[in-house]
């Protein structure tokens, strides 16, 4: 029996079986099943299977926290409940769906972290392992006497160049897919920006076509892929179906790729330079004021899903201002925090069997997957919390006054990601500001998240 066949099993009958599931899909460290009716569902049972570590709550969907391995546990859940998803995310269980929910600021909130997180989430590997690579050939360059202009460099370089130079067909591809377009065409009109990109002598029809550089950037290809899925739709209702196969794409390119080249390209990239001024502007007006509030509030976007929004951000932030002063860092201070935290709740508890399990989920989360140590050890230790918050505000300061700086695209901020912070001139400053903000996350943390725990739970007791 594999590990998470009692898991799998369990949360089928809980969810409410295999015709109250409509999607079933999964992100770094959570298994994601959309449903039809939430009246069938029983969360507080699913909470209480083996393997899960917490539950989140979504609009028409539950998301549960598994950890690093979720992606075995998705394979096996699939193979235990039959579920055959299709490539655009639909099935062919009935439909029964409750009554619609009420659409207020946090059903909003969470079609927009659902969105942002179906758009980024596949491309985040991609970007991991560009990074690190740049980061790779940073250091053996600037500290171990590579040569820039040598073979090995450039190799890497170009290792990472495959990673971040296509970005706007990675979003393309994904966003179509999640508009239940054809993918391809959305990577398609991504690869027409990425070849375009500062391309001089174009026009269309006599319409001069601006010379603008997409490479790396995010806003014009949202705003194309938006563009094409209302043409795809507006098509679909003229075009007859025998000749929707190959008339619908052509037309759909005529029309929209000329209108992104001419018009939503350089409105995305002005837009998205903007962001990135914006972003410099806010911390070197008030960095040492955003940064610790932004720290401590991190762990609650995670849960919302809207750390994924910021990602487009520090794209454009490193492509136009060569540096990312503020999702990376904030994310980097929040994750050591809440392993820091989890850390001493584990050196707290007398039981050996939850003491090491938590101790697992510490260190994982100062590698920078925190979910399995928010969820299972410090959400139902509300007190703890202001631990974190404690040692977030106060690395996040430092971080904040003295301008502690990301300078490579994705990853999941923690101790493994020091890379990132490598200065690419060669300088040691804010690599030694990265070691000085990530010692006071987790020490502040550590005894801040103990003291209250002997205050509230001085027998090492838990629940």
């Amino acid at each position: 029996m594999a590990k998470y066949t009692e898991m799998a099993k369990g949360v089928l009958k809980d969810v409410g079986g295999l015709e109250n599931i409509k999607f079933v899909e999964h992100c770094a460290t959570r298994l994601r099943i959309h449903y039809y009716s939430k009246s069938k569902v029983d969360f507080e049972a699913i909470k209480k299977e083996d393997k899960v570590v917490g539950l989140v709550e979504k609009t028409g969907q539950i998301q549960i926290i598994i950890g690093p391995e979720v992606n075995d546990a998705y394979n096996e859940f699939l193979d235990v409940s039959g579920f055959k998803p299709t490539e655009d995310g639909q099935d062919n269980t009935v439909n029964t769906t409750d009554e619609p929910e009420e659409k207020n600021f946090m059903y909003y909130l969470n079609i927009f972290g659902g969105k942002c997180a179906a758009i980024f989430m596949p491309i985040i590997p991609a970007l991991i392992t560009g990074g690190l690579i740049l980061a790779i050939k940073n250091l053996l360059v600037n500290y171990f006497g590579f040569s820039a202009d040598g073979g090995t460099a450039k190799l890497l370089l170009n290792i990472f160049s495959a990673g971040f130079s296509f970005f706007p067909i990675w979003i393309g591809y994904s966003f179509a897919k999640s508009l239940k377009m054809e993918p391809i065409m959305g990577g398609f009109l991504g690869a027409v920006l990425y070849v375009c990109s500062e391309a001089k002598g174009l026009d269309f029809l006599g319409i001069h076509v601006p010379s603008v550089g997409y490479t790396g950037s995010v806003l014009p290809i949202i705003l194309g892929v938006a563009l094409m899925y209302y043409v795809d739709k507006g098509l679909k209702k003229v075009i007859p179906e025998m000749f929707v196969y190959f008339l619908k794409p052509i037309l759909t390119m005529i029309i929209v790729t000329p209108i992104t080249l001419i018009v939503l390209g350089p409105i995305g990239t002005e837009l998205s330079n903007g962001v990135g001024a914006i972003i410099q502007a806010m911390m070197a007006a008030a960095g040492w004021i955003a940064m610790p509030i932004l720290s401590a509030l991190y762990p609650y976007m995670v849960m919302l899903g809207l750390d994924k929004a910021f990602t487009p951000i520090m794209a454009q932030s490193i492509s136009t201002l060569g540096y990312d002063p503020f999702n990376m860092v904030m994310g980097l201070v929040s994750n050591l925090c809440v392993g820091g935290s989890a850390l001493a709740v584990s050196r707290h508890l007398k039981n050996k069997g939850q003491k090491g399990m938590i101790a697992s989920f510490g260190v994982t989360a100062l590698c920078g997957v925190t979910e399995p140590a928010f969820y299972g050890s410090l959400i139902m230790r509300p007190k703890c919390l202001l631990g974190t918050a404690i040692g977030a505000v106060s690395a996040g300061l430092i971080a904040g006054i003295f301008g502690l700086k990301n300078y490579v695209v994705g990853g999941c901020p923690g101790l493994l990601s020091f890379f990132y912070f490598l200065s690419p001139d060669g300088t040691t400053g804010n690599i030694i500001l990265y070691f000085i903000v990530s010692l006071v996350a987790i020490v502040v943390s550590f005894v801040a998240t103990t003291i209250v725990l002997k205050k509230t739970e001085p027998t090492g007791e838990t629940k």
